[in-house]
């Protein structure tokens, strides 16, 4: 289930096709009824081979507060981007901002939300991202090139010195 659309739309980026790896699609969206449960179906027409292409998420119960940009979810942790993705997403932004003021700015702030994603797999009482949190093999793969990255302490250092360079890249 994806808790928000924010969170939908980075999973889909997170999923090229499965037929030729083309990671862009004119995705619609659309509520569905799927054996009596309400859902969102977001379907596409691969532009690269000319497949067609579904996903389909629960609807949330209850709303997500919906605070600030992005909004990837509320206090618990994602059920279909697992904590190594999260990590892999902020360190490919970070590794590539762009010149520009406002698209730097942007870049830094989803860096910045996907690591504060990382921190909600911490459960209370532990200091680093229990192992069963990294269910995908990219999930797994970020994991293995430096476990340290996923203790508690440097993944709050690191998400709050890209929240100041969001604001100081934002002040320019």
């Amino acid at each position: 289930m994806a808790r928000t659309r924010d969170e939908a739309h980075l999973y889909l980026e997170l999923h090229p096709c499965p037929d030729c790896g083309t990671d862009e699609a004119p995705w619609q969206q659309a509520l569905a009824d799927v054996d009596g449960e309400l859902s969102i179906s977001y379907t596409a027409v691969c532009p690269g081979c000319g497949a067609g292409r579904e996903y389909l998420f629960g609807v949330p119960d209850g709303e997500t507060p919906v605070q600030g940009w992005p909004t990837f979810g509320g206090p618990e942790p994602s059920d279909i981007i697992d904590a190594g993705q999260w990590l892999d997403v902020a360190e490919r932004l970070v590794s590539a901002v762009p010149t520009d003021p406002a698209e730097a700015g942007r870049a830094l702030a989803i860096a910045q939300a996907a690591v504060a994603e990382v921190i909600k797999f911490v459960p209370g009482g532990l200091d680093a991202v229990p192992d069963e949190e990294f269910w995908t093999p990219e999930g797994r793969a970020a994991r293995e090139l430096d476990p340290g990255r996923f203790r508690l302490h440097r993944l709050q250092l690191t998400r709050d010195a890209y929240a100041k360079l969001a604001r100081e890249v934002g002040a320019r």
